[in-house]
């Protein structure tokens, strides 16, 4: 395949062009499969390695390609879905797309609570709190930065692997059975965090969504914030349109 860019459209930025001809290159390849490097670009399309890296860059903006450091840039696999009503556990919902679940933990340990925590997970002032902070992956690609606090007394939680095991499910087995809770839903843009931890740009669209579950007694169980890459994720959802009855009600006959 050559690299030459279309003459008609030359008027156009070249690192544009050449993001072009990688998305039609992107629609027949495999998830993972390996893009050309930024130098194979360069020489490809007769650009600066700037400009070849212009055009990467907003491929992996768009969610299309994800760079592995020191091992290139891959075709990203399809968009996690959710639906914004429902809580599926995140392990079941990417096998039931087909995808390998995984976790990689950053922190997990028994620490102070802070206020917030102390209200919502209706705490004593000077209680502790169990808090574990996760990357979720799919396919070995970084989905979500999820940071999760609990009350003291699952603190077993900290003896787990959570890996590739469910949190969730490790609940249910301690006893504590997430029922149901409520949840608020953000944008956000990247943090110095977020850009480190889930292999995104400073100012990355982030889909931050903070949570409280209830278990089976219907106590606060846990309270978590989990930050999604915008383009590697999304949510379904299901409604039906609220009518204002002053304005559908018929009017008086003449």
């Amino acid at each position: 395949m050559t690299g030459r860019l279309p003459q008609e459209t030359s008027f156009a930025p070249r690192y544009y062009l050449i993001e072009q001809e990688l998305k039609s290159r992107i629609r027949s390849m495999q998830p993972h499969e390996p893009l050309p490097s930024e130098a194979a670009l360069t020489e490809q399309f007769g650009v600066s390695r700037m400009t070849a890296r212009a055009a990467v860059q907003r491929l992996v903006a768009e969610g299309l390609v994800y760079r592995q450091a020191g091992r290139g840039t891959f075709v990203a696999p399809p968009v996690a879905q959710r639906r914004a009503d429902t809580l599926v556990r995140f392990s079941s919902e990417m096998r039931r797309q087909g995808r390998v679940p995984s976790s990689r933990v950053v922190s997990a340990r028994l620490r102070p609570a802070e206020p917030g925590e102390v209200s919502r997970l209706r705490l004593a002032a000077d209680a502790e709190v169990v808090a574990i902070e996760r990357v979720r992956l799919a396919d070995g690609v970084p989905v979500a930065l999820e940071q999760a606090t609990f009350p003291p007394h699952v603190r077993d939680l900290l003896a787990v692997d959570l890996t590739d095991r469910s949190l969730h499910e490790t609940l249910i087995r301690l006893g504590r059975v997430p029922m149901r809770g409520y949840a608020t839903v953000e944008a956000h843009a990247a943090g110095e965090d977020d850009c480190r931890l889930l292999d995104v740009t400073p100012g990355t669209a982030l889909l931050v969504e903070n949570r409280l579950v209830l278990d089976q007694d219907d106590k606060p169980l846990e309270l978590t914030q989990s930050r999604y890459v915008g383009a590697r994720y999304s949510l379904e959802v299901a409604f039906s349109v609220d009518h204002d009855n002053s304005q559908t009600r018929p009017g008086p006959k003449a």
